[in-house]
C-alpha cells in the first residue's frame, strides 16, 4: 500500500497520508497554480513596462552555458549575471584562455545580439578551488570574510588574466560587459582597472580586436561599498547589487549557519536603506544600477524594489515571467508614495505589513 505525500514548497511543509479534505484542498491549489503558470506564457514576447509607462530592464542569471536556452525561452532582455565559477571547479588545472573564449563565444552567439554581463571569478566562500590555484591558502574558519572573489584574484592574477583576455576578445561578437565581484574599496577597483588596461595593451600589441568601449561594472555586496556607492558609481559604467552577501554581511551572520540563519532578513531596515542608498547614488551619478541577488527574483519583493527605485532586475530564468507580470500590473506613481514610509519603518514587520497591502494575489 502506498502513502500519499504532499510536499508544500511554499510553506516548507511535508504531509504524509493527509486526510481527504486536505488532499482536495491541495489538488485545487495545484490546479490553480498550473493555470496561473500557463497564463504567464502570454508575456514571453512582451516588454516589462509598468502601468504608468516606465520600462523596466528584466534580465536573467545563468550558471552554465546551456542555461542561455532557457533565457531565450522566457524572453528575458539579456543576461545580467553570468557566473563563471563552473570553469574553475572540480578540476586540477586552471582553464586556459581558449577554453574561456570558446565558452563565452558560444553564449554570445546564441544570444544573437542580447547583452551579456560576465562576472569574473568569485570563489573562496561557499565555493573553493580544489586545485589549480597557486599557493592555495589553508582552510579558514569563516571563508566569507577571507580571501575570496576579487581579493583572491588580485593576490593571484593568473586566476583571471586569461579570463579577462578571453572576455575582451569575445566582445567583438556581441554586447558584453565585465562585472567585478566583492569590491570593498577604490584601491581594489584601481588595481582591477590597471589589470584590464594591461590586458588591452597586450591585445593592441598583438593586433587582436576587441570592444574598446566594453563596459566595466562592479557588484555592490559589501556594506562598505553600498555606503560609498557614489564613489564607485563615478568610476564604473554600471553597478549591480548582490543581495545574498549584502544581507549576510549587514546582519553579521553566516546564512549557511542554522544557528543564526533566522537573522537573514531582506526586509531589515538597514538592508533596505543600503539598497536605496545604492540606487540613489547611481541615479545621481547617472550610472545604471541593477540587482542580481536572490531578492530580485522573489515576487513578494518586486513592488518593494520598484518602490526603492530599482529599474533593472536580473533573476533566475524561472522567475522572469512572474516578475514581469507583477511589473506590468504595478503603478510606479503609487509605489513611490510609499518610499519614505518604507525607509522609516522600525522593523521588518512594519515593512511586511506595507507589502501585504500592495502585493498581488493569484
Amino acid at each position: 500500500e502506498r502513502d500519499s505525500i504532499i510536499l508544500d514548497g511554499t510553506h516548507g511543509v511535508v504531509m504524509i497520508d493527509p486526510d481527504a479534505e486536505t488532499l482536495r484542498q491541495y489538488q485545487k491549489l495545484r490546479a490553480q497554480e498550473k493555470k496561473y503558470v500557463s497564463g504567464l506564457a502570454r508575456l514571453k514576447g512582451q516588454p516589462a513596462v509598468t502601468l504608468d509607462g516606465t520600462e523596466i530592464v528584466l534580465q536573467a542569471n545563468i550558471e552554465l552555458p546551456h542555461d542561455v536556452n532557457t533565457v531565450l525561452e522566457v524572453g528575458a532582455a539579456g543576461i545580467g549575471l553570468y557566473r563563471t565559477e563552473f570553469l574553475y571547479l572540480d578540476r586540477d588545472t586552471l582553464p586556459d584562455e581558449e577554453e574561456h573564449y570558446a565558452t563565452y563565444a558560444g553564449v554570445i552567439t546564441t544570444l544573437d545580439g542580447l547583452p551579456l554581463t560576465i562576472r569574473t571569478l568569485d570563489v573562496g566562500a561557499d565555493k573553493q578551488l580544489a586545485g589549480g590555484a597557486p599557493d592555495s591558502s589553508p582552510v579558514v574558519a569563516n571563508p566569507a570574510l577571507g580571501l575570496r572573489a576579487i581579493r583572491l584574484c588580485l593576490k593571484e592574477p593568473s586566476l583571471i588574466r586569461s579570463q579577462l583576455r578571453a572576455i575582451l576578445r569575445a566582445s567583438v561578437l556581441g554586447p558584453v560587459r565585465i562585472m567585478i565581484p566583492m569590491l570593498s574599496n577604490l584601491h581594489e577597483l584601481g588595481q582591477v582597472q590597471s589589470m584590464i588596461g594591461e590586458v588591452k595593451a597586450d591585445l593592441d600589441a598583438q593586433n587582436i580586436p576587441y570592444d574598446h568601449n566594453l563596459p566595466v561594472g562592479g557588484m555592490i555586496e559589501v556594506p562598505a561599498a553600498a555606503i560609498s556607492a557614489d564613489l564607485f558609481a563615478r568610476r564604473l559604467d554600471f553597478l549591480s547589487i548582490g543581495t545574498n552577501d549584502l544581507i549576510q554581511y549587514a546582519m553579521a551572520i553566516d546564512r549557511g549557519n542554522e544557528e543564526v540563519s533566522y537573522l537573514y532578513d531582506p526586509l531589515h531596515p538597514s538592508v533596505l536603506r543600503l539598497i536605496h542608498g545604492t540606487l540613489e547614488a547611481g541615479r545621481q551619478c547617472h550610472t545604471p544600477v541593477a540587482m542580481c541577488g536572490e531578492m530580485a527574483g522573489q515576487p513578494q519583493y518586486t513592488r518593494l524594489l520598484l518602490c526603492l527605485g530599482l529599474r533593472e532586475f536580473s533573476v533566475h530564468p524561472a522567475s522572469v515571467l512572474e516578475i514581469k507580470e507583477i511589473i506590468n500590473s504595478s503603478r510606479l506613481g503609487q509605489l513611490s508614495l510609499l518610499t519614505e514610509t518604507v525607509l522609516n519603518a522600525a522593523d521588518s514587520r512594519e515593512v511586511a505589513e506595507i507589502l501585504s497591502e500592495v502585493n498581488p494575489l493569484h
